[in-house]
């Protein structure tokens, strides 16, 4: 029975459904977000690429040998052309020791270059995959220690979109524009250099159209960059609809809304494609905007630099056509890191886009831990007790009101109740998923927010309607909750479970592999796991929130009996749906309106004739007893 909440942004999954949540295949839409801090995230992005400071330091100095090698080409150009003289008399003359000496630094250039271009590739490959690598690392520890509310209330395909595909969208823009971004400023400073070096006045010149590169580029970003925004989340919100409806399939299948799934997914694909198209379209807008602006730049330095040459000044005293022609060579040099960084800036922004909703979540608050209690599991007895809890999912719409509930050591308490009455809820506050609005929860007389949240998880183990296995050995998920634990502790667990002898006639017993949350067991043999996992875990207190409601009669009698096993000696609170598996528990205590409604033994609950026998008959209508 799953407590009915609302969500801030997705409707909240039930606690015993590991994984399952979010807006899926019956219509996910995506929050419109003004874009953030472009300039915070690429600070924080640079702090990444920074940590690996050899790379960046190989790749710059190859990227300045690089870059002085390419901008030796005009001048040696210019010098090769200059050894072509014109007498007087209208004959030529050619210094040709000059011109091959020109000619044979410059195929030296070229090979260098060639050389140190592959060192620069592998580098460049190296320092992206560091750089992803640290922030691939540093998210999924922080995916680790956020709150299960987070979890609850974000989408689990948009999490795991920002994990692959925002996180590769960075590596493709590091591996491809890093190298490019260097070269870029050392061309730029290296040929304006030379620009200045051959004329000041045509370097002017050639500076008359950084204002308009710097105006059209500036405004074109910002218009541009919420378009890759908005297309990144509509990825994230299209890997949640796949999520949902791949988890979500049988019950898709079974309702027959097969139509309704691909047509919400139509929708979403729909925005996708028209906000990639709209991306792309103005990405590639700033190329030939800047390519225009280039070529105007060499039209102005070729036709100042013929009327000087023809008509020398005193500004201008002594061009030759050699030194336009490196002019013109290095006016396109100078332009080009321009147009390279135009033209990758649709990848950089889909980059810095990814990095931004890879640091939202880095960004988010760690779940609490103020626990400073210096407790052992050991000291742990398991005497529990509710006083006066309040709580709500969302505000204004509570779920507990003034909940009082006493557990003793050794108990079996059971806790049943209309669907949303609360019951659940209970359970995530004792683990402190969730954490009170009033009131407070003990063990042992000890509040428990002063308990180190691992301590008291530690002694407390689950077993859930819907098992929670992964794709290992049984040997593996039955240890999952005491790694440390022998074979023979195993196996001890697993025969306590009722689980030993299914396991023992699979053909590699305890050493077979499961797959996907186990679907190549029946659901009763995986529960049998969950409870010998519990089981190897030997904990002071047992949750089992609706463990059998799921299985066969039949099944459900030797799970029954495995739970009587693990309940010995342990303080134990059972969710149940089925009235017949908690008569025999020392107090049942019935939840109305967030509120503790009855308590007392199966017979003292139905002579009472309230909720309890409300709940017993409508169950067992019909039903000979």
């Amino acid at each position: 029975m799953n407590d009915q909440r609302k969500a801030p942004q997705a409707k909240m999954p039930d606690m015993r459904r590991p994984g399952g949540g979010g807006g899926g295949p019956m219509g996910a839409r995506v929050n419109r977000e003004k874009p953030k801090n472009t300039l915070q995230t690429l600070g924080r992005l640079l702090k990444y690429i920074g940590k690996s400071k050899l790379l960046v330091i190989a790749l710059v100095c190859i990227m300045a040998i690089v870059t002085v090698s390419d901008l030796a080409g005009p001048a040696l150009q210019g010098a090769a052309i200059n050894t072509i003289k014109v007498a007087e008399d209208g004959s030529l003359s050619v210094d040709l020791d000059t011109m091959f000496l020109c000619l044979g630094a410059m195929g030296v250039l070229f090979l260098i270059s060639a050389g140190l271009g592959l060192a620069q590739g592998i580098i460049a490959a190296k320092l992206s995959q560091n750089t992803v690598y640290m922030m691939r690392n540093d998210l999924f520890k922080k995916i680790s220690k956020l709150p299960i509310k987070y979890t609850d209330t974000h989408k689990h395909g948009d999490i795991m979109s920002r994990m692959t595909n925002d996180v590769e969208n960075v590596s493709n823009a590091v591996s491809q524009s890093i190298a490019s971004l260097i070269s870029s400023i050392l061309t730029l400073i290296g040929a304006f250099t030379m620009m200045v070096y051959y004329s000041w006045v045509m370097a002017l010149i050639a500076c008359i159209t950084i204002p308009m590169t710097i105006a059209i580029s500036t405004n074109l970003a910002k218009f541009m960059r919420k378009y890759f925004v908005k297309r990144q989340k509509l990825v994230g919100a299209l890997n949640g609809q796949v999520e949902e409806m791949v988890t979500s399939y049988k019950t898709v299948v079974a309702y027959g809304k097969e139509g309704k799934a691909i047509e919400d997914f139509g929708v979403t694909s729909g925005e996708l494609k028209k906000s990639s198209i709209l991306a792309r379209v103005w990405g590639s807008i700033m190329g030939p905007c800047m390519n225009f602006l280039g070529n105007f730049q060499y039209v102005l330095i070729a036709a100042f630099g013929g009327f000087f040459v023809l008509n020398p000044n005193p500004l201008v005293p002594s061009l030759m056509l050699g030194d336009i022609h490196s002019m013109l060579q290095y006016s396109k040099k100078f332009t080009r890191p321009v147009n390279e960084i135009a033209n990758q800036y649709a990848s950089i922004l889909t980059a810095l886009a990814g990095a931004e909703r890879i640091f939202e979540i880095m960004d988010s608050a760690d779940e609490i831990d103020e626990g400073t209690v210096e407790v052992h599991v050991s000291e742990i007895e398991g005497n529990i007790r509710f006083e006066n809890i309040d709580f709500a999912y969302e505000e204004g719409e509570p779920v507990l009101k003034g909940l009082d509930l006493w557990l003793k050591k050794g108990q079996k308490i059971a806790i049943v109740g209309a669907t949303g009455s609360g019951k659940t809820t209970v359970v995530n506050l004792l683990t402190r998923f969730y954490e009170v609005d009033g009131g407070v929860i003990t063990i042992d007389g000890r509040d428990i927010t002063t308990i180190p949240k691992e301590t008291l998880r530690r002694s407390i183990a689950i077993v859930l309607q819907d098992t929670v296995l992964f794709s290992d050995t049984i040997r593996a998920n039955i240890k999952y909750g005491r790694l440390e634990a022998s074979d023979e502790e195993m196996r001890a667990a697993a025969a306590l479970a009722k689980a030993d002898t299914f396991i023992e006639r699979l053909p590699d017993g305890y050493d077979t592999m499961l797959a996907e949350s186990g679907s190549n067991l029946s659901q009763g043999q995986r529960q049998l796991l969950s409870i010998a996992r519990a089981v190897l875990a030997d904990p002071k207190i047992l949750i089992l929130d609706e463990a059998t409601s799921s299985v066969d009669t039949r099944t459900e009698m030797h799970i029954q009996q495995a739970m009587v096993a693990l309940m010995e000696n342990r303080t134990s609170l059972i969710i149940a749906h089925r009235l017949s598996t908690i008569r025999d528990a020392d107090k049942i205590v019935v939840i109305k309106d967030g509120r503790v409604a009855e308590a007392g033994s199966h017979e003292e609950l139905l002579a009472l004739g309230g909720e309890y026998h409300k709940l017993y008959s409508n169950q067992f209508a019909g039903i000979a007893t």
